[in-house]
């Protein structure tokens, strides 16, 4: 059984329509999450089980929206997760993208910091909120 080490939320925006951010450049990671666990207290087989939501506004077009977490601050980190989701034509109202992820044995530091990105690859995609990014640590 795992024992709870630590566990960060970051919440950017708690409701629907609360933000109006546009993503500016194709394929380009934005921020919109980041956490920082304390890894103080680790025995064995460190975990971090990550999930999050995101609300966008799509433009009128086949457009594809990339989640990427990485073990970091910086888009070329280390991936830990990413995932792309192509909505169709016909979507008018935001749509909510929920993602979970985990990191088996990450390298043990003092503290691990795991940074969410979101990038389009058409311009007119804007951040509407709500936007949440979370994480626990466990270790054996």
């Amino acid at each position: 059984m795992g024992t709870y080490l630590d566990a960060r939320t970051s919440q950017n925006a708690s409701t629907a329509n609360s933000i109006a951010i546009p993503i500016l450049a194709i394929n380009a990671p934005q921020l919109f999450g980041q956490i920082g666990l304390i890894t103080s207290g680790i025995t064995t087989n460190p975990r971090v089980l990550l999930k999050g939501t995101i609300s966008l506004q799509l433009p009128l077009a086949l457009v594809g929206i990339t989640i990427t977490i990485v073990r970091g601050t910086l888009p070329t980190d280390p991936v830990v997760y990413s995932a792309t989701s192509t909505f169709n034509l016909s979507l008018l109202a935001p749509q909510v993208i929920a993602f979970s992820a985990a990191d088996f044995n990450p390298p043990v530091s003092p503290q691990l910091t795991y940074t969410a990105f979101v990038s389009s690859n058409l311009l007119g995609t804007v951040r509407v909120g709500p936007e949440s990014f979370d994480g626990i640590l466990v270790s054996d």
